[in-house]
C-alpha cells in the first residue's frame, strides 16, 4: 500500500554532492509519513497556530501521539533539511457526517480519511505550504484503494482556503468547541480512477 504511493513521498529535490569524501543524508525538502517520534514536534507547530487564533488546539499532545501510533500511514509531514515545517494528520472514519467521536476514533474498516489538522510552522507561512502540502496529500490518498472520500471541519474564514483544493461544503457540522462552530467539508477521493491510473500509484 505505501509503497505504491511512493512517488508523492519522494523528495522535491536534493542537494548537490558535496566534496569527496562528505556525505549529506538529508535531503533539502522531503515529505514522508510521522511517526509518535514526530509527535512533540508536531504539538509545537500546532500550539503556536491555533491558540493565537481560536485559543483550542484541534488535537492534543496525547491525541497526536494515539493517531501517530495507530494510523501513520494517514499523516504526512514536510520536513525541510531535516526538521518539520508543516504537517497533516488523518485518520479514518466510518460514517457520513463527522461526530464528537470522530474526534478522537480511529475506525480500521472505514472508507473516509477525516482530517484532524493541517497546519504549518510560522516561520513558513505565506508561502503556499499549506496548498501544497493538501494536493500531495490527496494525491497520496487516490493512491490508497480503501479510500473514498476526505472529510474536515473548519471555522468559517477558512472555508476559501479549502475550496482552492477542490473540497465542498457539507454544511455546519453538530460539533462545537467552547464558542466555536465549524463548518464541515469534503473531497471525493473516489471517482478518480483517470487520476490513479496515471499517478503512478
Amino acid at each position: 500500500m505505501l509503497v505504491s504511493a511512493a512517488p508523492f513521498m519522494k523528495p522535491l529535490h536534493t542537494r548537490s554532492p558535496g566534496p569527496r569524501g562528505r556525505r549529506h543524508t538529508l535531503p533539502a525538502s522531503e515529505f514522508r509519513s510521522l511517526s509518535p517520534e514526530d509527535a512533540i514536534s508536531v504539538f509545537e507547530i500546532e500550539r503556536e497556530a491555533f491558540i493565537s487564533v481560536s485559543g483550542e488546539c484541534p488535537l492534543h499532545l496525547d491525541e497526536v501521539r494515539h493517531f501517530l501510533t495507530l494510523c501513520p500511514e494517514l499523516s504526512l509531514g514536510w520536513f525541510e533539511e531535516g526538521r518539520l515545517v508543516a504537517f497533516i494528520i488523518g485518520s479514518l472514519w466510518d460514517q457520513e457526517r463527522l461526530t464528537l467521536d470522530a474526534m478522537t476514533l480511529h475506525k480500521p474498516r472505514g472508507t473516509t480519511v477525516h482530517i484532524h489538522v493541517l497546519a504549518v510552522h510560522r516561520t513558513f507561512r505565506q508561502q503556499g505550504k499549506g496548498s501544497i502540502l493538501m494536493w500531495r496529500y490527496l494525491q497520496y490518498l487516490r493512491c490508497l484503494p480503501y479510500v473514498r472520500r476526505a472529510v474536515l471541519m473548519c471555522e468559517d474564514f477558512l472555508v476559501p482556503f479549502y475550496q482552492k483544493s477542490d473540497f465542498k461544503v457539507l454544511g455546519p457540522t453538530e460539533i462545537t468547541v467552547g464558542p466555536l462552530s465549524f463548518v464541515e467539508m469534503f473531497y471525493p477521493v473516489r471517482g478518480h480512477a483517470f487520476m490513479r491510473r496515471n499517478s503512478g500509484c
